[in-house]
């Protein structure tokens, strides 16, 4: 945890150049901090989209860390059950929750049923999505977009609303964005749409918590290409033999290639972080 010291004011002081730090008060906080029982130790966490790729890999990774994780996920049975087995390899508790966030009443269920199993929130990871690939404007029907900004965006909404009153000093949203919400994408305009409504939601309700004072932390991940059952799912077989392949690393990435930045994000190390993305893309510049 950070030092109580680091919430107060700095009291008048000057050196001469370059400064001691012997003679500074108080002292900077240079040592590295300490997690017995790992990062997350008594934590709960959230997961969406966490029976498979990304939101799994982050779902293991912050049990392996300490945290209890409720692993929230549309149909895939098999696949959750694999991410429960992961959890719980590491003693920690798992909850699995099916269900279709597009809707609003399964939203607010979702973190009924964390309170209920666990009595609090502290850790809520926005990560499921779909994609669906079309070639022009004229190909996506309002249907399709109407899909995919109910199942992108609107959980991040409804499930940060319904979670907030839970939620204390210190604890953490983290969305999902994209790439594709600073380049853009030819093949997939809703969804790099939805992904530019996500990485603005981020800031702004970033800036709303620590205007007023609550001390929770929102930021966001943007990955580039990683290797998810999302891409096999809904991209041609050719697209899938070069899938990255043109990113500046020459490759796709991992899920556990990414999980590291959502562990970074949800623990006390970025507790001076908020209303920012951390890009995960192979070496891409973006702006932004």
């Amino acid at each position: 945890m950070a030092n109580q010291d680091s919430d107060k004011d700095f009291p008048k002081q000057q050196q001469s150049l370059p400064g001691s730090q012997q003679a500074q008060h108080p002292s900077p906080e240079v040592l590295p901090r300490e997690y017995p029982d790992g990062k997350l130790a008594g934590k709960v966490a959230i997961v969406t989209g966490a029976d498979s790729g990304i939101g799994q890999a982050v779902a293991i990774l912050f049990a392996k860390e300490g945290a209890d994780v409720v692993v929230s996920y549309l149909c895939e049975d098999e696949d959750a059950q694999v991410t429960k087995k992961h959890i719980e390899s590491y003693n920690r508790r798992c909850l699995l929750v099916a269900s279709d966030l597009s809707q609003e009443a399964n939203c607010q269920q979702l973190i009924d049923k964390t309170i209920a199993e666990f009595g609090a929130i502290d850790i809520l990871v926005n990560n499921a999505g779909r994609q669906v690939e079309q070639q022009t404007l004229a190909d996506i029907s309002t249907e399709q977009l109407d899909k995919t900004i109910h199942t992108n965006f609107y959980p991040h909404f409804w499930l940060s609303k319904y979670a907030l009153p839970y939620m204390k000093v210190g604890s953490s949203i983290i969305n999902t964005t994209s790439i594709t919400a600073y380049r853009g994408s030819d093949h997939l305009m809703d969804y790099a749409s939805t992904k530019g409504a996500i990485l603005s939601f981020t800031r702004a309700l970033s800036n709303n918590l620590m205007s007023n004072d609550k001390g929770i932390r929102v930021n966001g991940v943007a990955p580039g290409p990683i290797w998810t059952p999302l891409i096999v799912a809904s991209f041609k077989p050719d697209e899938i033999e070069e899938f990255g392949k043109n990113s500046p690393m020459g490759r796709a990435g991992q899920p556990n290639e990414v999980a590291p930045a959502y562990l970074y994000l949800a623990s006390d190390d970025a507790s001076y972080v908020t209303g920012q993305v951390i890009h995960v893309n192979g070496g891409e510049i973006v702006g932004g």
